[in-house]
């Protein structure tokens, strides 16, 4: 291993195709995102600079901007609180039963390897207003909700359907993540702990959640970051309606760079996701501190 890491042919020859792959498929496209976004161009012509007219426009006179903004920003914030819980909880209860815990991890972690156009559609049937739930309901003599269509409220009703299903299918992939973690937490320390007469609650407050911080940062930063870009879900089951009220920022931007060839527009679009991105993850690593130790 020492001789290779002298050899600088070596490393140029195993550090090359990754710097490569890098650059073509990450940093050049991101470039290309940034010069574009400052252009009008919609790919039958060439892009034309007009600075930040498109960010100007956005910010100013795009209402369903505003909209989809505002719904991400929702979302992300819903998925990291409830996903983030949940997932711990889940993860706290499956480490400690004895029996059935693989079943469990797996009922809960199925919905993270479906196809999220499939559930989309799936849960859109379920949510519509002739049948599936509604049709339960109305065997009970109660009238449902318009689960997808309602544009009332400051976030409308299909907004809180879709972060509930979200919930549903992503949360085995946090829970996994924290039984990762409190796996790798000595016994030693539970122990050490229950002679010393903590309780279950007392263990798991002073102990357990302390010692899983460094996984908060990381699960927060992936849930926070696929909040913000998502989109399938919210695709399948409503497609940004009625009326742009469950728009969000990659909806929009997939509708103005492919429905309406504005790629300049959504080019402009997708920088600003990029820096909400970086700046959510800057963060959430400076205000969470992980604490070591040594087992």
């Amino acid at each position: 291993m020492e001789k290779i890491l002298k050899d600088k042919k070596a490393i140029v020859i195993f550090i090359a195709p990754a710097f490569l792959l890098f650059t073509l498929v990450l940093f050049i496209p991101i470039i290309q995102v940034f010069y574009y976004s400052l252009c009008d161009y919609n790919a039958l012509t060439k892009p034309e600079f007009v600075g930040l007219k498109n960010y100007i426009n956005l910010f100013t006179d795009d209402e369903t901007m505003r909209t989809a903004l505002k719904n991400s920003l929702f979302f992300m914030i819903f998925s990291a609180v409830s996903q983030q819980i949940t997932g711990l909880l889940l993860a706290v209860f499956l480490t400690n039963i004895k029996h059935g815990r693989n079943f469990f991890k797996n009922v809960y972690y199925l919905p993270c390897v479906l196809s999220s156009a499939a559930l989309g559609l799936l849960w859109a049937f379920m949510f519509n207003p002739k049948m599936g739930i509604n049709q339960m309901l109305a065997y009970f003599g109660v009238e449902g909700p318009m689960w997808l269509s309602s544009t009332k409220g400051f976030i409308v009703l299909p907004m809180w359907v879709i972060a509930c299903i979200a919930l549903w299918q992503y949360v085995g992939s946090t829970m996994m993540l924290y039984i990762a973690q409190i796996s790798g937490i000595s016994k030693e320390l539970y122990e050490a702990s229950y002679i010393d007469g903590a309780s279950k609650g007392q263990t798991f407050r002073y102990l357990t959640l302390p010692l899983v911080k460094p996984m908060v940062t990381i699960s927060l930063s992936l849930n926070c970051i696929g909040s913000l870009k998502f989109f399938d879900l919210v695709y399948n089951m409503t497609q940004g309606g009625p009326n742009h009220s469950t728009d969000v920022l990659a909806t929009h931007l997939y509708t103005q760079g492919f429905q309406y060839f504005k790629y300049g527009y959504a080019s402009s679009i997708s920088v600003i996701l990029l820096v909400l991105c970086l700046i959510v993850s800057f963060l959430i690593n400076k205000l969470i501190k992980a604490e070591t130790y040594e087992s």
